[in-house]
């Protein structure tokens, strides 16, 4: 019962809304099937080590644990993984015009498979990779197939160095995302902060941004967060049930 009231408040909310923003982290896409760190068989990240395959100095000595967590895991999750309704509900608000851009912690591509345009990637996106050396982009299907040959996989064009457009453990976030984000968090006058658990710093404090400048907040998200006693809305439910009815209460005339 709960909920429900509590769902009905955000439907409100969204629907006296002009300037949504949402900020999206794992959750989301786990939905779609791609497990979160903390989601996944232990005795997988035994094996693959995030401190290690995701790090930066590890990746720049010896690329191959990197690669071979690609072919072996993030490949297969990534590449099979349907855009869900919780993307796709976004895509529909972005597409009345009140939505304004998606701030994302995911690498997964799924909110552009989903339908939405303006995506602003904090921590990349593991679609693209490209060269070190020369600068040239392949897929990810065109790497997977080349790791069975070689691992790791150097670049067709002049053998440099290859490197998924993400952002590893010791780099820092892209800047141009850093400013969008604080540009879209500082005028947006209602934040879906979705999925996430809002410890990941810096991007988890956007959403205190948006309240700081006026905006309200809605979270979502199947655990607790830091940010719950600023939400005016917390739902503990699934975003492929809640986003969608936000999409409908934001086509509203």
């Amino acid at each position: 019962m709960e909920q429900k009231h509590q769902l009905q408040k955000a439907v409100d909310l969204v629907r006296g809304a002009t300037r949504i923003a949402a900020f999206t982290g794992a959750g989301i896409s786990a939905e779609s099937g791609i497990p979160t760190y903390r989601d996944s068989d232990d005795s997988l990240w035994s094996e693959y080590d995030p401190d290690k395959f995701a790090n930066i100095d590890y990746f720049m000595r010896d690329s191959s644990l990197y690669w071979r967590f690609f072919r072996d895991v993030r490949y297969q999750a990534i590449r099979h993984a349907p855009a869900n309704p919780g993307h796709k509900a976004l895509a529909q608000m972005e597409r009345t015009g009140r939505l304004i851009g998606i701030i994302t912690q995911n690498i997964d591509g799924l909110h552009q498979e989903g339908g939405s345009n303006r995506v602003i990637e904090l921590h990349g996106n593991t679609r693209n990779i490209d060269c070190l050396n020369c600068g040239a982009r392949y897929s990810m299907d065109e790497i997977r197939a080349q790791i069975d040959k070689e691992l790791p996989p150097p670049c067709r064009a002049c053998g440099g160095m290859l490197k998924p457009k993400v952002v590893f453990f010791g780099e820092s976030l892209p800047e141009q995302a850093l400013v969008e984000a604080a540009q879209i968090t500082g005028t947006c006058d209602l934040l879906l902060a979705i999925g996430s658990s809002l410890v990941v710093y810096p991007a988890a404090a956007f959403p205190e941004r948006a309240k700081m400048n006026g905006a309200k907040l809605i979270i979502i998200n199947k655990t607790p967060t830091p940010y719950d006693s600023l939400a005016e809305v917390v739902l503990r439910e699934s975003s492929g049930e809640v986003l969608p009815a936000l999409a409908a209460a934001c086509a509203e005339e």
